[in-house]
């Protein structure tokens, strides 16, 4: 590493909050515009095999890798983001975090957000309860967790890529898609979608994962500063893609889209109903989800 610099790189399913400013020269913030390193699966591996050296993660896609990852993002689990806060700074990231380090690669540790998950869908159908889900067609990530979810909901998930979800909308592939308000905006999804349920379905959020060889390369003062820098840009990260997110929906309804909040209490009691909790609850394991309910209360 000459110069001992390290090199960030931004996933494909990012808004365009997402910026790594890690001072010093610690960290450059390269973003994959044009998809040369692949998809955020792909750019996961040459993390582990040190192509890439850091890498802004999205929660979703490391959970292909570190199921645990998916924790915080169970279905209706958190309400707001004092929740959210509180237990990613708290008991559930020392148990995500703990679990991504036996992977082989390194997280930072404070977690960036993503922020909470809206549906979005065509002219044809808007969402306004759990009835108005069922048969609906809609785009989830590559990720167990968002695929069951909907099918607990009675709609049909397909795991298509961010990369071609535009197109994918457009061609009625899929009638919908769920994603925070920044994707909607960037990728310009508004364009080929009419209604924004504000589901607040799950949070996502990011890890910032490094290659373990490329940290053992740093020197120990820079690698608590290149820490320190990374958890200071976390804090301001939130607050900017908090206050982003507030203009956001007046934004897209200047642009055509028509916005509605359903009730979650309907669609969380189907969730329990189809066993989604009970079946996530196994998954992740009982001190897993011992740590989740201590910030959200009993899911099921």
């Amino acid at each position: 590493m000459a110069g001992e610099q390290l090199w960030v790189t931004e996933g494909e399913e990012r808004g365009n909050h997402l910026s790594v400013d890690a001072g010093l020269m610690i960290g450059r913030a390269a973003p994959d515009e044009d998809g040369r390193l692949g998809g955020d699966p792909e750019m996961l591996s040459q993390v582990r095999a040190g192509g890439i050296e850091l890498l802004a993660a999205p929660s979703m896609t490391l959970s292909t890798l570190v199921p645990l990852s998916g924790l915080p993002s169970i279905g209706f689990a958190f309400g707001a983001y004092d929740q959210v806060w509180a237990a990613m700074d708290g008991g559930v990231g020392d148990v995500v975090r703990d679990a991504i380090g036996r992977t082989g690669i390194v997280p930072m540790q404070k977690m960036w957000d993503n922020g909470f998950r809206q549906i979005t869908s065509s002219s044809s159908r808007q969402l306004n309860g759990v009835e108005d889900l069922r048969g609906f067609k809609i785009r989830v990530p590559v990720t167990a967790l968002l695929t069951s979810l909907f099918s607990g909901l009675g709609a049909l998930p397909s795991s298509i890529s961010y990369s071609e979800l535009y197109s994918a909308l457009q061609t009625h592939i899929v009638e919908g898609q769920e994603n925070p308000l920044a994707q909607v905006s960037t990728g310009k999804l508004y364009e080929v979608q009419k209604y924004c349920a504000l589901s607040n379905h799950c949070w996502s959020g990011y890890w910032i994962v490094a290659n373990r060889r490329a940290l053992a390369g740093l020197p120990a003062d820079l690698l608590e500063l290149m820490n320190s820098q990374f958890d200071a840009a976390a804090l301001n990260e939130r607050a900017d893609l908090l206050a982003m997110d507030r203009s956001l929906q007046a934004e897209l309804t200047a642009k055509g889209m028509i916005f509605n909040t359903p009730d979650p209490v309907q669609f969380r009691a189907a969730l329990v109903k189809a066993g989604f909790y009970t079946q996530w609850q196994k998954t992740y394991g009982a001190e897993a989800w011992a740590q989740l309910e201590k910030y959200t209360g009993p899911l099921s």
